[in-house]
């Protein structure tokens, strides 16, 4: 299949779709991060889809301004237009007329603002031992199909500046207290998703969704 991973520089999904046998590109603004820059276009995804006839489009669409974890920012992002763009963006990708479609994302105003996710998994259901909720919207494709049940990892407490008390996966809590950008490592795909998406999503269809 001719497949393209939007939104993924780290070409965690491409390269396992490329052991599989697939024409798999991956595509982001940023250059890329993973060890196949020759499967990478360094571009606007509707650039990199006029490429090819894509069979499949895997998309990873900015959540900065779409997830709840960013909730106390919405009224501003509202309105400066951030999360307007982030939406109509995600849209976008949402309406090609490419047959398979997958866009992940977060818990965040698109089940409002689109439809609710197909569904939600999480790393430890494929063997990775962190709690993530990740949503996925499928168009033609199979629901993913848990590979390896594991613990969910270690949880953080703590008392926020508000005074309430609160819990977060641990290496969520440390990801968001990185100097680095905290939103560019917390969307890093995990490796049991990466290659679930790649061995189950691009099977045939056990039985026909209609959209």
């Amino acid at each position: 299949m001719k497949i393209l991973v939007a939104c993924e520089e780290s070409q965690a999904v491409t390269v396992e779709l490329r052991k599989l046998g697939h024409e798999a590109f991956s595509c982001d603004l940023k250059p890329c991060s993973g060890k196949n820059p020759e499967f990478h276009y360094q571009e606007d995804v509707f650039i990199s889809v006029k490429r090819k006839n894509w069979d499949m489009i895997i998309a990873f669409p900015p959540c900065t301004h779409l997830a709840v974890s960013g909730a106390k920012h919405f009224e501003q992002k509202r309105i400066d237009g951030r999360q307007q763009e982030a939406v109509e963006f995600f849209m976008d990708i949402a309406r090609l007329k490419i047959n398979k479609i997958v866009i992940e994302n977060p818990i965040g105003i698109m089940t409002n603002m689109y439809r609710k996710p197909d569904q939600i998994i999480h790393p430890w259901m494929f063997g990775d031992e962190y709690q993530k909720s990740t949503c996925l919207w499928l168009k033609n494709t199979n629901k993913l199909e848990p590979t390896k049940l594991v613990s969910k990892g270690e949880f953080f407490e703590f008392i926020s500046k508000k005074g309430v008390k609160k819990r977060q996966p641990l290496w969520y809590y440390k990801a968001k207290n990185q100097k680095e950008d905290a939103s560019f490592l917390r969307s890093k795909t995990f490796p049991g998703i990466a290659k679930a998406m790649a061995e189950q999503l691009t099977k045939p269809l056990k039985q026909q969704t209609l959209f």
